[in-house]
């Protein structure tokens, strides 16, 4: 946002006046800075330019100044310039001379002028001065909206609303996205590499604690919107939970060197049944005997141990259904505003509710609108964001279940938003439902041999579980095989279990 120190002298006193006892305010402008900027643009264009990025007409406080400036970038957009005679033919083409106050207002504009050098300066004034009448307008809405007691309307949804104004008006100044040098875009690239270098080759993203998911990914880079999709009972939610588990873990015990500030939106389960699996990770106690209270003293007591060391863990959870894109971006700014924020994730977009202005009829159109406002706020907040995402049943239908991106239920603006899409898969999940049955037509003998095949397919994929990488925008795609320990909720890097088990 476009912020400057407005010298006093450059401010017009506030006018007052007795009114009732009380007295008339005027809203802040500053006339004089406004005729000064115009002038310096009559006089040379590059005045314009030093204010181009940031100012527009509606930012003046007198409507004719407005227009004027209107007028100016019409024509130097053209190639031409705008002085008082270009711009009384301008006008005089519009029959509107007149209104903006003649040749002789034009020409008392171009001798309030002020050199090129101060152009810039003048223009943050009139654009400060602008966000202030805008401040007081929202907060005459803000008032005005509480007094109404709209029925339709609560009270919650009036905060979010004015916080969304609040953000836009804030960030209405905002131009950083117009060109930077190449030296500029190359010193952040070193960056990046040297805080690679450092972390032994691994890149510069949130790490997920996975290490073969880490190599493979390099971790989860800021501004990157990552989809982890699945089937129902595959562990995507498990998944996600381990991840913000080990970013916040990381996070405390390296004093933020590493991992991140976790939001986590659960629009499926409660902030209860979250804490309940992260802890059921830790202690290695399964979440039913949790919730069903069947644990041993030993058991609470290490519960007890375990809970108290998460207590300060940087993960804030909202549980809150049906959240719009609007209003997860509202929540996760406050978030970023007040704790910080390194990493977001959703669980899962297709539980979100459309924003205003979206057909209800049309979901596929909903979708796209959910996944690029989750794009945008990657961009936006500088973090990723890990959402969550169901497949089609068309999984179901082949014989070899692996997932694949045509199976994206809404998919393709899933696909084309994000910028890594992972599937979770299981082997194992499917196996167990489909035990051979014994055929009438088959010998006891051909039917013992299926089951015993059957059998030992069971045993090699028990407790495993792969990660599918079918898009990355910046890196390979490719296979993870991770160790799914299905009692605990818990993902784990498969050579660390088979090393472990060689012990015994």
């Amino acid at each position: 946002m476009v912020t400057t120190a407005i010298p006093p002298s450059l401010v017009e006193p506030q006018d007052t006046a007795p009114v009732g006892g009380a007295a008339l305010r005027v809203q802040p402008h500053n006339v004089e800075a406004e005729k000064a900027l115009l002038g310096a643009i009559f006089a040379n264009r590059r005045a314009y330019e030093k204010v181009a990025d940031f100012l527009r007409p509606e930012h003046f406080a007198v409507a004719e100044h407005g227009r004027i400036f209107e007028a100016c970038m019409v024509l130097i957009e053209r190639g031409q310039i705008a002085d008082p005679v270009t711009l009384k033919n301008f006008f005089e083409a519009e029959q509107s001379l007149a209104e903006i106050g003649g040749p002789a207002y034009l020409a008392e504009l171009a001798l309030s002028a002020v050199t090129i050098i101060n152009a810039g300066e003048y223009g943050r004034i009139v654009y400060d001065l602008y966000l202030r009448r805008q401040l007081i307008e929202l907060g005459e809405d803000v008032v005005n909206d509480a007094y109404a007691g709209d029925i339709e309307e609560t009270a919650p949804e009036q905060i979010e609303k004015a916080e969304q104004r609040l953000y836009d008006l804030a960030a209405s100044g905002e131009y950083e996205g117009g060109f930077e040098d190449f030296r500029t875009s190359l010193i952040s690239a070193v960056e990046l590499a040297q805080v690679a270098h450092q972390r032994d080759g691994k890149l510069s993203g949130v790490l997920t604690g996975l290490r073969d998911l880490d190599k493979k990914l390099g971790g989860q880079h800021a501004s990157d919107l990552l989809v982890l999709a699945g089937r129902p009972s595959m562990g995507k939610t498990a998944l996600a939970t381990n991840i913000a588990y080990n970013a916040a873990r990381a996070y405390k015990n390296t004093d933020g060197a590493e991992g991140a500030v976790v939001g986590f939106f659960s629009l499926e389960m409660s902030a209860e049944q979250l804490a309940t699996r992260i802890l059921s990770e830790q202690i290695e106690v399964s979440s039913d005997r949790i919730r069903k209270g069947d644990l041993s003293n030993d058991d609470f007591a290490r519960f007890a141990q375990v809970s108290q060391t998460m207590y300060d863990l940087p993960i804030f959870i909202d549980d809150s259904p049906a959240l719009s894109a609007s209003q997860l971006r509202t929540r996760a700014r406050r978030l970023k505003r007040v704790h910080g924020l390194g990493l977001i994730v959703v669980d899962y977009l297709q539980l979100m509710s459309p924003g205003p202005g979206v057909r209800r009829d049309n979901r596929v159109q909903e979708v796209s609108e959910i996944t690029r406002g989750l794009k945008t706020l990657a961009k936006e907040l500088d973090v990723p964001v890990l959402a969550l995402s169901q497949l089609s049943r068309a999984v179901e239908q082949r014989e070899d279940k692996r997932p694949q991106l045509s199976d994206l239920r809404e998919s393709g603006s899933i696909e084309q938003d994000s910028d890594v899409v992972m599937f979770i898969y299981r082997e194992q999940y499917y196996l167990e439902r489909a035990e051979p049955q014994h055929r009438a037509d088959e010998s006891m003998e051909r039917y013992a041999e299926r089951h015993a095949a059957w059998q030992q397919r069971c045993e090699e994929a028990h407790n495993k579980s792969e990660v599918i990488i079918a898009k990355q925008r910046h890196g390979p795609v490719g296979k993870v095989h991770l160790l799914f320990e299905g009692e605990f909720t818990r993902f784990r890097d498969l050579e660390t279990r088979l090393d472990e088990d060689r012990r015994y």
